[in-house]
């Protein structure tokens, strides 16, 4: 009898952030599989027969491959079990929960989505600047900023046009590429920029 894959947003950092159908989740979890950026907090409200599976990422530092961690929640749910993959900010906002998902529900395991707040939103909001505001941005786009190569980065061009905030996600490691092919694409010089980390974890 096959169990069930709850594939959970944590939010961005703050314990308070969780919905709660995420806790509750948290707290009926056979095996809860969790990555780096989630809040020590949320793993201690799992039961006390829970099996705690850390699976983060950092940059090329894979506890655990994607492809890998996919066999492992579908495994994990083959044996009846709840499994509950808890995953910072949104499941579906560069998370990978929709690769997953994919997987897990081509393999006969079913699967529910509880989302969670995205950094992309709550990280600005954190340090006082509003995505959007009806005197300066009218819209917000959001974009990955962590990428194998530049072939499949950014089109620079187009964004360059955009009014509304961009924001990028994960794109410490690619501010020079970000900053320097928006200004050679045309953005103004003066355009006002903010570097924001761990905004909702202190």
């Amino acid at each position: 009898m096959n169990g069930k894959v709850y594939l959970v947003g944590a939010g961005p950092g703050d314990y308070g952030l969780i919905t709660l159908k995420g806790l509750n989740t948290i707290e009926i979890a056979d095996v809860l599989v969790y990555d780096r950026l989630i809040n020590e907090n949320l793993i201690y409200r799992t039961p006390k027969h829970c099996e705690k599976i850390y699976v983060g990422k950092q940059a090329a530092n894979h506890a655990l491959p994607q492809d890998q961690i996919n066999e492992l929640l579908y495994q994990k749910a083959a044996e009846g079990k709840i499994v509950v993959r808890l995953k910072g900010g949104d499941p579906y906002v560069f998370g990978r929960g929709g690769e997953e998902g994919i997987y897990l529900v081509e393999r006969g395991i079913p699967v529910e989505v509880v989302p969670g707040i995205t950094s992309s939103i709550a990280g600005p909001c954190y340090g006082g600047i509003p995505v959007t505001h009806r005197d300066w941005a009218s819209s917000f786009h959001v974009f990955t900023g962590n990428f194998k190569d530049e072939i499949r980065g950014l089109n620079f061009p187009n964004l360059a046009e955009l009014e509304g905030t961009l924001i990028f996600l994960m794109g410490f490691g690619n501010l020079d590429y970000i900053t320097n092919g928006l200004m050679q694409a045309g953005k103004d010089k003066p355009t006002p920029v903010a570097v924001i980390s761990k905004a909702t974890t202190h």
